[in-house]
């Protein structure tokens, strides 16, 4: 009686680590407004399937300043991630903070800071400073002393996110199941209304199109 009660169980938990693990192999395509792919958009899908194992975001993030440049120019994060922010070049530099959309920079917004932090002596390890991102949503990371420095520090509540490259493709592993497509982007000044979807075992393919045509980024 003992053994078929404990392969009961077995059998039960093995279904249900089954049922748990069930993740699809999701594909999302952004374009711009001309239909042109769009590297370094957000892709981020919010899903009522359940995962013991979900895709988790960085907990830790290491952004540059390198040649007038926030490296990388975008940095998707998990709520609570920290930011070790390094000054490679050799003068000072800032990190101003402030949630994305907001006219001017405020320390006071939802993810607002500053940090200062001097340049690199030559022969010397490089200065940083860390910021610990605890609210969802797009951050704005700028310069006080050089206004053309901007990057970007997507903050997100799901554990389904990704950069698209330079073909304009994210490419997810999310659960099957009801699921909801969303796409940011800087230069997305208003956002794009979110896809529904139904995930299946086979893999899937989506396509977001934004209302604008991204400028181009210095090189």
């Amino acid at each position: 009686m003992k053994t078929r009660t404990r392969g009961l169980v077995a059998a039960a938990l093995l279904a249900l680590a089954g049922f748990a693990a069930a993740n699809t192999s999701l594909q999302v395509s952004v374009l711009d407004k001309e239909g042109k792919p769009v590297t370094n958009a957000v892709v981020v899908v919010v899903s009522a399937g359940r995962s013991t194992t979900p895709a988790g975001l960085p907990k830790d993030v290491v952004i540059s300043q390198q040649n007038m440049r926030f490296v990388p120019a975008v940095s998707v994060v998990a709520v609570g991630a920290k930011a070790h922010f390094v000054n490679n070049d050799p003068w000072e530099h800032h990190v101003r903070a402030s949630a994305a959309g907001i006219a001017q920079f405020n320390d006071d917004a939802a993810g607002g800071f500053e940090l200062r932090i001097d340049g690199k002596a030559e022969g010397k390890a490089a200065k940083s400073a860390d910021a610990t991102f605890d609210k969802p949503g797009a951050v704005l990371l700028g310069c006080h002393l050089h206004n053309s420095m901007r990057g970007y520090v997507y903050v997100s509540d799901s554990p389904w996110a990704s950069l698209t490259n330079a073909e304009g493709v994210a490419t997810l592993n999310v659960p099957e199941g009801a699921a909801i497509i969303k796409v940011w982007h800087a230069d997305q000044l208003i956002d794009i209304a979110p896809q529904q979807a139904t995930l299946t075992a086979a893999p899937a393919t989506a396509t977001m199109q934004l209302s604008v045509v991204p400028r181009g980024r210095r090189l």
